[in-house]
């Protein structure tokens, strides 16, 4: 499709936040590329900050990495596993990058000496993002989710974005309402009016929506449906039904039951689509062996992030449950995730506390950043180690492995973190030199070593096994490696780096030999964020098959 017929879908959410916006965006894409056409998606956040990097994941949830290095909302992560693709900085935007770049646009003389006003000037530089993600992905369709609720005032100028594009492209763009229709148990009947007012909300900003798509606990009946497009002024089909399912991957089966791909195909006069139908059965089959499987591996996550109940775990690792998930699927078995602080192995009852670990079928360590609950998580490695319980360690948890084995095995009793101790004298995990640079100068946003790097793999390592290939390229986000003073010392004690980056010089895997540990593997890099539905990634297979070996046993 040309730059000119490109069409846009704009997802904005009624009613309450988290009602599912970033699912629903992704099943409308999923359910287009089903009908042959490329999709691709853009994640506005209305929030200050230039990019997510910054933001706390106990509060906003996961930063996901994209290849590029940009540090995005989880939601960008959702897009990229249900549209099997990697998206580009050009698919995220926020309201503090938007600012900064009409002030940036502003300093450099880009707007030559005129007064620049936040509209139409901001929603003129949104518009310009969202055209060149399309351009990029060489997109038929773009869909865009404008975070927040209507009714707030932090989402105001994405919303006139979106009502100036469709004065630009009058016949190229819809709107998609995504609301929330509660049904109370005392009255026993489900309503439409929170979505009547959403509407209303949605109009008095120039906007009405095309399509109404309405999250409920149980199926919407037509009575609900024939209410709501009365009251709003659409057409009774154009009124979706999306309840409560047990997998997000059910809905674009879903919506193309509600046959919402026809719906928007005949709305922005789409021609020349055909239904793949082998794209739809391997979803299809993908979701069935999702369900399959009653044997579920029992595999234990200790992190940090679990303070603040468990409704945030979900968002603050997202893509290690995902992949995971995948991983299992293609395993044929299911996986059953517990949650364990790590400062449980740090205070009383620690022995007691370890032997629980026992019956894991495997143990996973995830990123983090800072001191909390570190000694507990070195305690951990050391005994899943010793008990040769499968171990899978990502970014600070491949760090950790290496300062518990320089403790434990290489008698480096000191051996720590420039992060943890930056006065340690065995720093087994160093500070990159541009980090320390920038640590210094206080310079934190976006300023990691992010974003997909390649890196070698020796033959004959598990790491080789698993990728069956020597150049691999995978995404990070930190700014300690292995100091390459200590690899000598940890190797003549049986520690293998079995990856590094292509100039031999940083450590991108460890592990221990297959045949005196069934899986002990530890990555630098964020491999959950290259996992996808119907291609999982090779470390989580593997570490999921081990598991599964273990639990046979």
């Amino acid at each position: 499709m040309s730059d000119k017929n490109r069409k846009y879908i704009f997802v904005v959410g009624g009613v309450m936040s988290g009602v599912g916006k970033g699912v629903a965006a992704s099943s409308i894409a999923k359910i287009l590329q089903f009908n042959g056409l490329k999709t691709t998606a853009v994640k506005i956040d209305p929030y200050v900050n230039v990019d997510a990097g910054t933001m706390n994941p106990t509060e906003h949830g996961e930063v996901f990495v994209l290849d590029d290095g940009h540090e995005c909302d989880q939601d960008m992560g959702n897009y990229e596993r249900f549209l099997n693709s990697s998206l580009s900085r050009d698919s995220y935007m926020t309201t503090g990058s938007a600012y900064l770049k009409v002030i940036n646009k502003e300093r450099s003389l880009g707007y030559k000496g005129k007064c620049v006003d936040v509209v139409p000037h901001v929603p003129l530089g949104v518009m310009e993002q969202i055209e060149n993600a399309g351009k990029k992905e060489k997109a038929d369709v773009v869909l865009v989710e404008i975070g927040g609720t209507l009714g707030e005032y932090q989402n105001i100028l994405f919303l006139e974005a979106a009502r100036m594009m469709k004065n630009k492209y009058p016949n190229d763009v819809m709107y998609a309402l995504v609301s929330f229709l509660p049904t109370p148990h005392k009255i026993g009947e489900m309503k439409t009016k929170p979505t009547q007012y959403a509407v209303r909300t949605m109009q008095q900003t120039g906007l009405t929506p095309d399509i109404i798509i309405g999250r409920s606990e149980i199926p919407m009946d037509d009575k609900r449906k024939e209410k709501i497009a009365f009251s709003c002024s659409i057409k009774k089909e154009c009124v979706i039904s999306a309840p409560d399912i047990d997998s997000i991957y059910d809905v674009p089966e879903n919506f193309l039951g509600e046959n919402l791909d026809k719906i928007i195909i005949n709305k922005l006069n789409i021609k020349k689509t055909k239904k793949n139908n082998k794209k739809i059965d391997e979803w299809k089959k993908f979701v069935k062996s999702s369900k399959n499987g009653k044997k579920k591996v029992k595999i234990a996550v200790v992190g940090k992030y679990f303070d603040t109940g468990d409704f945030v775990l979900s968002d603050a690792y997202i893509s290690i449950i995902e992949a995971l998930k995948f991983s299992a699927y293609k395993n044929h078995i299911g996986v059953e995730l517990t949650w364990v602080n790590s400062k449980k192995f740090e205070g009383k009852n620690v022995k007691k506390e370890l032997s629980n670990l026992k019956k894991y079928n495997g143990v996973l360590i995830p990123g983090g950043f800072g001191t909390t609950g570190i000694e507990g998580k070195i305690k951990v490695i050391e005994f899943i180690r010793k008990n040769k319980i499968p171990f899978f360690g990502i970014c600070y948890g491949m760090q950790l492995a290496c300062i518990e084995y320089a403790r434990n095995v290489c008698g480096i009793k000191d051996a720590t973190s420039y992060e943890i101790n930056p006065n340690g004298k065995n720093k087994i995990i160093t500070i990159l030199p541009e980090q320390k640079k920038l640590l210094k100068a206080g310079d934190y946003g976006g300023s990691m070593r992010l974003g997909a790097y390649p890196a070698k793999v020796k033959k004959g390592s598990l790491a080789y096994k698993l990728y069956k290939t020597e150049k691999i390229s995978e995404r990070h986000r930190h700014r300690y490696e292995l100091n390459e003073k200590y690899i000598e010392i940890l190797e003549k004690k049986g520690l293998i780096v079995s990856a590094t980056s292509p100039d031999g010089k940083l450590p991108e895997i460890i592990e221990l030999d297959n045949k005196k540990h069934p899986f002990f593997v530890g990555v630098q890099f964020h491999p959950e964020m290259k996992a996808r539905p119907l291609d999982p990634h090779p470390v989580f297979n593997g570490f999921i098959k081990a598991a599964k070996e273990k639990m046979d046993k």
